[in-house]
């Protein structure tokens, strides 16, 4: 009982400290263009859950129950790429000015990082352009793959070489896993998104994309999905792949060091000590996944996340490097 009680008290006091000092990284903007166009093409259930509803009235709303002071947003799966280019572009530059405008009537609750119209690498890279030098985005967001195309292949590397220039954060979502079943007993979400997550992040650090890019940060969703179980076996075994010629040596801190981790999904005390298994505390973000679950549930999960980090004393201490000053540094334009 006096642990119970302790615990509550440092909880009380930590959510006062923080009252209206969150900031949420993983939040998504669903705007009406984007859902006609999914329509469109029959595509609404793509990613085998619906889209929910999104205005900024009640994220603003939700927000202010939870003592969230800023959220970035970021566009939704599926990709709007139906073999149009064309098409596929005006809709993601409609995403992005109105995320811009957003931003631009509430400067200090919301940013954006901007969505691009990939697979088409020349269109994606003249929407990074123009979002981040003209719509002043505060970074990109890329699924983990758009139509096949996965992070780390070839073809993205004039992308890549933009983004470092520009010493873009990267913000990562994934989406339908391709190939994929069609008889899955669950939906992407339950466990395919972490498995998609944690390939397309092994495939951009066994080509070395994140070291020989420096200047880039790239936000991991979801706990850091599988990685902290993956890497172990993929140290393991890359010697021998590297002197069978399967594979080339990876730069492990090159890659690692531009790595941040958001908390979406209700870790457990014992998956946020895993992820300190292949991070540091100053990486680790929260992120709420809004509006995919109703307020009331994601409230639930940060009054749960702040107990965790309470009852923990070697997490305690970073209760608000993790709520709100690590994502405020990571996007700091300073």
């Amino acid at each position: 009982m006096k642990k119970q009680l302790m615990i509550a008290l440092l909880t009380a006091l930590t959510m006062s400290a923080e009252a209206q000092q969150i900031m949420d990284v993983h939040t998504h903007i669903i705007v009406p263009e984007y859902i006609e166009l999914l329509k469109a093409h029959d595509a609404e259930l793509e990613e085998t859950f619906p889209l929910p509803q999104w205005d900024v009235e009640k994220h603003l709303a939700f927000m202010d129950s939870a003592s969230i002071r800023s959220a970035i947003l970021t566009m939704p799966a599926p990709q709007p790429y139906f073999g149009d280019t064309e098409e596929s572009s005006r809709c993601i530059r409609k995403v992005n000015e109105i995320s811009a405008k957003i931003k631009r009537q509430y400067p200090d609750r919301f940013r954006f990082c901007a969505a691009l119209p990939l697979p088409d690498v020349d269109a994606a890279i003249r929407e990074a352009i123009y979002a981040l030098d003209t719509l002043n985005a505060d970074g990109v967001k890329l699924a983990t793959n758009s139509r096949g195309q996965y992070l780390g292949e070839k073809e993205l590397e004039p992308l890549m070489k933009i983004l470092n220039e520009r010493h873009a954060v990267i913000i990562i979502h994934p989406h339908r896993p391709t190939p994929f079943s069609t008889d899955l007993a669950t939906p992407f979400a339950m466990y395919e998104y972490p498995a998609e997550t944690t390939r397309a992040v092994v495939n951009m650090m066994a080509h070395n994309v994140l070291a020989r890019y420096p200047n880039l940060k790239v936000v991991v969703p979801h706990c850091g999905s599988f990685l902290p179980l993956a890497l172990p076996r993929i140290k393991a075994l890359l010697p021998a792949m590297v002197a069978q010629k399967y594979m080339q040596p990876i730069d492990w801190e090159g890659n690692l060091s531009r790595l941040y981790y958001d908390l979406a999904g209700s870790p457990t005390t014992e998956v946020i000590r895993s992820l300190l298994t292949i991070t540091t505390p100053e990486h680790i973000l929260y992120g709420s996944d809004y509006p995919y679950l109703p307020a009331p549930v994601l409230r639930a999960n940060l009054k749960k996340l702040k107990q965790t980090l309470a009852a923990d004393k070697r997490l305690a201490r970073y209760t608000d490097l993790i709520l709100r000053k690590n994502a405020e540094k990571l996007f700091s334009h300073d």
